[in-house]
């Protein structure tokens, strides 16, 4: 029988792979399958180091798929411990400390909540109770299996990234990038007075604008044309208002695939901070490993064409399908306000509770430290 192997769905449409004549466990041995004409499709997850470890497989076939939704009930959540908000408040500090010594400009730092339940979680399941809804316009749901990586055996990743990292067809390039962010109004007027105090925040327009440069200045070398708007837009997902800004581009070489184009542009300084290979040190120093959370998760087909999304708003099922984790940051620069940033990581994390039917009021165990961070 034909396994899926991998689910995605915008608001509109879905896409489906069955099967693997194939498995990767970097996105360099996966591009060079594409190169070489050996497989007619990659799809999965490479992670926040993109030279590090990957889950990529060549399906048997990928194409156009069907949404359904979930029809099960889910089981209950009987323990979890949340990155303590004092702990993430001291890592806040110790990254405003390396802005002001000029280690750094930005630096993404993320709280990590860990879940077990009571019976096993599909993974099919799981996923269509991410599916966006049609006015959705920038959310892609996903479900990859991570088993091609060492130790992650019967693993998924599941979620639904608001973010574009990278979207391929022909010469077109487009990006989408996300960053500055305000979580929504208990109503109207409060949602429109959280979007104008967003639009006028020095710190969000500047936190922003580090994510647009690097972007560009990873593109324009490649690009023909490049057109980048002059200011971000806002967008929304449920739980929060976004910067935005949608970037197109018209590639001088249409052999790169968007594969290569996703590892070269990930991480991108919406997760991962400026300049990139500081931030990404000091998140290992203050945070820890990242694994697969704020990675890339796609696919890319034989023409090189294909859509990679930012892995945020997303959990690791574990083999048993009883245990999760997942993730909420937040972009710290000059200026940051550690309460607001603890209250975003908050924000954020009503995506996978929501789609998890977990109240965060009946979350145990809170207080729970983290795992003191490793370096690498």
């Amino acid at each position: 029988m034909i396994v899926p192997s991998s689910l995605f769905a915008s608001g509109t449409e879905s896409w489906r792979g069955d099967g693997r004549t194939d498995e990767f466990d970097s996105v360099a041995t996966a591009s060079r399958a594409l190169a070489d004409g050996g497989v007619t499709a990659v799809t999965g997850a490479f992670g926040f180091d993109p030279s590090g470890t990957a889950a990529l497989i060549a399906p048997e076939r990928f194409a156009r798929g069907t949404r359904s939704g979930a029809s099960r009930p889910l089981p209950a959540v009987v323990s979890s411990a949340l990155t303590p908000s004092d702990v993430h408040t001291d890592r806040i500090r110790r990254v405003l400390a390396a802005i002001d010594e000029g280690v750094v400009d930005k630096a993404v730092l993320a709280r990590t909540l860990e879940m077990t339940f009571d019976g096993p979680l599909d993974p099919a399941d799981v996923f269509a109770r991410f599916l966006p809804g049609p006015d959705a316009a920038t959310t892609t749901a996903f479900a990859v299996p991570l088993d091609p990586a060492p130790g992650r055996a019967d693993h998924w990743l599941i979620g639904a990234s608001p973010e574009l990292l990278i979207a391929k067809t022909g010469r077109t390039v487009t990006c989408h990038p996300f960053a500055g962010t305000t979580p929504r109004g208990v109503d109207a007027e409060s949602d429109r007075r959280a979007v104008a105090a967003l639009r006028a925040s020095d710190k969000d327009l500047r936190e922003h604008a580090f994510v647009v440069e690097q972007i560009v200045d990873v593109l324009a070398p490649l690009c023909r044309e490049l057109d980048v708007p002059d200011r971000p837009q806002i967008e929304s997902t449920p739980a929060v208002w976004h910067l935005a800004t949608p970037i197109r581009g018209v590639l001088t070489d249409e052999s790169i695939t968007a594969l290569d184009l996703a590892a070269l542009t990930s991480p991108t300084p919406a997760v991962c901070g400026t300049p990139r290979a500081a931030a990404a040190r000091l998140i290992d120093e203050v945070e820890g490993s990242r694994d697969f959370y704020a990675g890339a998760v796609g696919w890319c087909d034989a023409a090189g064409d294909g859509r990679w999304m930012v892995s945020i708003r997303c959990l690791e099922l574990d083999a048993a399908g009883t245990g999760v984790t997942t993730w909420a940051g937040g972009g710290i620069v000059a200026g940051s306000d550690p309460a607001a940033e603890v209250a975003e990581t908050e924000a954020k994390f009503r995506t996978v509770l929501g789609a998890l039917g977990v109240d965060p009021a009946d979350l145990t165990d809170r207080s729970r430290p983290a795992p003191a961070p490793t370096s690498t």
